[in-house]
Order: C-alpha cells, then sequence, then structure tokens
C-alpha cells in the first residue's frame, strides 16, 4: 500500500511540476501556495505544528498561530513549485529575484583558502542558500535527507546534484566520513542544524532540550575552521533577500555542548524574525 501512494504521490507532483514548467514562474509560484495551503494541512500533523509554535512563542494568540500555519503552508507550496525553476536560478535567469548581502565573508573564505562550515535552517527557499555559495566560487558539499518516497527521490536528487549543489552528501554515518575526506581537501560543508537528530546531543532549543547536531562543534574541534550562519527570507512573494553573516571562530577549547548551544541561540533568533518562514511541521522536540 506504501509503495502504491509512493507512487501516486510521484505522478501527482511531476503533474504538478509540468504544469508550473508552462504556466512560468510567478504563475507557478502563487498555484503552489494555493495548493500548500489548501492540500498541506491533510498530509501533516496539526497538533505537531502548533505545539511547536508555542513552545517558540508561549504566549501568542490563537489568531497568530492559525496566520503562522496559514503563511507556511503557502510557503510550502511556493518552495515545491520553485523546484522546476532551479535551473533558472542557477543559470542566472531569475537573478533578479535574488539579492544576496555578506558576499564578502566568502571572498574571505576564498581568499584565505580555508573550508568552513555553513549552517542554517529550513528558511523559505532553503535550497538556494547552497546555490548561492557554489556560484560564488565556494567548493561546497551539502548534507542531505533522502525523501521516504525513493520514486520522487530520484527526481529531487537529480536537480540538487545538477542545479543546487554538485556534492550531495547524505545523512548518517558514511556521510560524515565524506565530510570530513571533503574537509580534508578544503571542500566547505553546508548543513541544517534544525532538524531532530538521534546521534547528536540534548542541546536548549527555544528553552526546550531538543536532540542537536554536533558536526558544526566536532569540526571546530578538529580543524580550527570558521562556521558561518546564513539567513533567506522570501520578500512580495517572488523575491529574496539572503544573509551570509559574518565567519565566527571558536576555540578549539570550547566544548561540543557549549558551540552546539551557540548555535542554537543563533538559529533562534533567525526563525524569530519569521517564523511562518520557518518550516514547522517536523518533530523537533520529541526526545
Amino acid at each position: 500500500m506504501k509503495i502504491i501512494n509512493y507512487l501516486l504521490q510521484y505522478i501527482l507532483i511531476k503533474l504538478f511540476f509540468f504544469i508550473c514548467k508552462i504556466i512560468g514562474y510567478k504563475k507557478a509560484s502563487n498555484l503552489g501556495e494555493l495548493i500548500g495551503k489548501k492540500v498541506g494541512p491533510k498530509f501533516k500533523s496539526k497538533k505537531i505544528i502548533e505545539k511547536n509554535i508555542n513552545l517558540m512563542l508561549p504566549n501568542i494568540k490563537n489568531e497568530r498561530v492559525d496566520e503562522i500555519v496559514q503563511k507556511m503552508w503557502g510557503n510550502y507550496g511556493r518552495i515545491l513549485s520553485e523546484y522546476v525553476f532551479m535551473k533558472d536560478f542557477r543559470n542566472g535567469n531569475l537573478k533578479d529575484y535574488i539579492n544576496i548581502e555578506g558576499l564578502e565573508y566568502l571572498n574571505e573564505i576564498k581568499n584565505k583558502n580555508i573550508p568552513a562550515v555553513f549552517v542554517s535552517g529550513h528558511f523559505n527557499n532553503f535550497e538556494l542558500m547552497a546555490m548561492q555559495i557554489e556560484k560564488n566560487g565556494i567548493q561546497l558539499g551539502a548534507i542531505y535527507r533522502p525523501l521516504n518516497n525513493f520514486f520522487l527521490n530520484s527526481t529531487m536528487e537529480n536537480i540538487r546534484k545538477n542545479f543546487i549543489c554538485s556534492k550531495q552528501i547524505k545523512k548518517g554515518l558514511s556521510g560524515i566520513r565524506e565530510i570530513l575526506n571533503l574537509f580534508k581537501k578544503n571542500t566547505s560543508i553546508a548543513l541544517m542544524i534544525d532538524q531532530r537528530v538521534t546521534e547528536g546531543i540534548k542541546s536548549n532549543f527555544f528553552k526546550q532540550k531538543a536532540f542537536t547536531t554536533t558536526i558544526p562543534a566536532q569540526l571546530v574541534k578538529k580543524f580550527s575552521c570558521p562556521i558561518i550562519s546564513i539567513y533567506i527570507e522570501r520578500v512580495n512573494k517572488y523575491k529574496f533577500e539572503m544573509v551570509i553573516n559574518k565567519p565566527i571562530y571558536f576555540s578549539k577549547d570550547e566544548s561540543l555542548e557549549y558551540i552546539t548551544q551557540q548555535l542554537n541561540y543563533l538559529l533562534e533568533k533567525m526563525i524569530l524574525k519569521k517564523p511562518e518562514q520557518w518550516i514547522l511541521t517536523h518533530n523537533r522536540w520529541k526526545l
């Protein structure tokens, strides 16, 4: 039964992609928002999303919760529609739709000829972050989690490898070995630090314990590398503002726990800018 469901999902999404390609970027994005708001709530638990929002914003009013949820699903739909246009973002056909602040920090990494760890969360169209880093001359490997739907996963992997970041690293133990090998060759790493990982440590996240990856902290302690946080925000429906922040140089003497906690604090600040632009469907605080 699961295979049939996966196949049906694959057919529907491929059909959606085909329609998006025909109608163009803006109309496809609008269509994605509409479908996201209508269909999204049927696939994910409303209780998890509302629990996440209330943990982040304990004094929030119910009306604001509903607003965040609706906007998040609309954004989810826009992101899905935009996979069709990753090639256009990559080759510059949609360059007017993304503005980047902080490119000087990428130049700093290139000039020093050192690898860095780029960290962020699932904000808005998060795929554009790794793409823009690589486009600007940084040798990069991006960590990703394969989709459960193996029919659809092959399509997404092709898009990611061809247009987002050529070096895709699967999450897991084999991925950690690949990260170390790439780092030794001066290849930087990009990863999302907002997902629950059971191989991580319990670190405070919005004053609640949450399993958090220690990969950035481990790389700092082994290579004394800088960590660079990145944030991306959707503005006016179709455009993006991406901010590359100043590199952080933690001491190798700092503990894994301390470095991991500081990165969670950075992540919190980014989420609170526009909570509706963070993907809230993950059961982030499950222990």
